[in-house]
């Protein structure tokens, strides 16, 4: 699949996208190869060139396997693959081979499915992850004036509902049945370009970042917006991703593009508590097992820790080029990334993505 209309390029600017269509599965073990084997950066990191394409992570609830989505190459190259990694050792257990590109990613409470976005083909799929087969899949049927498919970028599964943001003008939030995919409703008027989804335990509520630098508070129950927010006010902004500290009622969310900032906020008010000058921040986590932030900053290729009290820095790691994702493990001790290769004008990089494990204890 070749790159070539704004649309998709755009999409790929935003780092998170992805594409959808029938699938060929494949659950064997992928061969290890000296050039994709992981190495040790240090005593706590560890590296793997993987493939090209890397975006999005899900662990397995039982910590056994970590999920790694890959549109794979955009020049000539069609399709992508769901790797399986052992999250130790960062070795392949499995893949599954989708004709569409994989981009965001999530998995179920019981580790049965793994579901992706196809961003270039407006869709979603779930694997099931007990045999990496592609179980049910859903093309949404918006299309901009163009004619191309709204882009499916993040999804979040909360209470058997899947959420998924449409990079579009005007935007809306796909409500779809995680069990059958089936489209249960759509929250419109969500602004331009949905980037950032995030469910909070502590309000009850979904908070959806997009490109006019809003947070909009939807109501799940009836997928009402009751709230938004601009909390740079006139200022342009593209605000990107969401993480929270519940026990503060903090969010942090990032702007990689427009305002090269991370924004604290109020969760009930949406006030700016403070603005964190550290330069374009890109994914975000909050970590309440340690009480850190972690950041990634994918011009500057690092991952920053932060203390969640003070908001300093306590630690950098250099992760050239282009440190993308992050995942944290449900014990709060170990960190992933997946670091990206830039792009060339054909669209083509120099080299494999990675995926970094980063032992947070050690």
């Amino acid at each position: 699949m070749t790159m070539k209309t704004p649309a998709l390029v755009l999409l790929a600017t935003l780092v998170l996208a992805g594409c959808s269509a029938q699938y060929t599965t494949s659950a064997q073990p992928a061969a290890e190869t000296p050039k994709t084997a992981a190495v040790s950066l240090s005593a706590k990191v560890q590296k793997r060139d993987l493939a090209s394409g890397l975006y999005e992570m899900a662990l397995s609830p039982q910590g056994d396997a970590l999920y790694v989505s890959s549109a794979e190459g955009f020049k000539d190259v069609q399709g992508g693959v769901v790797y399986k990694l052992d999250p130790a050792t960062l070795k392949t257990l499995g893949s599954t081979h989708t004709d569409l590109k994989n981009f965001g990613m999530t998995i179920s409470p019981d580790g049965k499915t793994v579901y992706v976005t196809h961003s270039l083909d407006g869709g979603i799929s779930a694997i099931d992850t007990r045999n990496g087969k592609v179980r049910a899949r859903t093309l949404f049927p918006e299309r901009n004036e163009k004619g191309l498919p709204y882009g499916a970028r993040e999804i979040l599964l909360h209470n058997g509902a899947l959420y998924v943001g449409a990079v579009a003008d005007p935007a809306l939030v796909w409500v779809v049945d995680a069990r059958t995919l089936q489209v249960k409703a759509r929250i419109k008027n969500a602004g331009k370009w949905v980037t950032g989804l995030h469910w909070s335990e502590q309000t009850q509520r979904l908070y959806v970042a997009n490109g006019d630098g809003e947070m909009l508070v939807v109501n799940p129950r009836n997928n009402r917006i009751e709230q938004r927010w601009k909390p740079l006010g006139d200022k342009p902004a593209l605000l990107l991703n969401i993480a929270e500290d519940s026990e503060t009622g903090r969010l942090f969310v990032t702007d990689n593009s427009k305002a090269k900032t991370t924004l604290v906020l109020d969760i009930h008010s949406g006030k700016v508590l403070k603005q964190l000058d550290l330069g374009g921040s890109l994914a975000v986590k909050f970590n309440p097992k340690r009480h850190e932030i972690y950041l990634t900053q994918r011009e500057a290729g690092k991952v920053l820790s932060l203390d969640a009290t003070s908001l300093a820095v306590k630690q950098r790691w250099d992760l050239p080029p282009n440190p993308n994702s992050l995942l944290l493990s449900a014990d709060g001790q170990t960190l992933f990334v997946t670091v990206k290769q830039a792009f060339n004008k054909d669209h083509t990089t120099n080299g494999l993505d990675s995926v970094v494990r980063i032992a947070l204890n050690q």
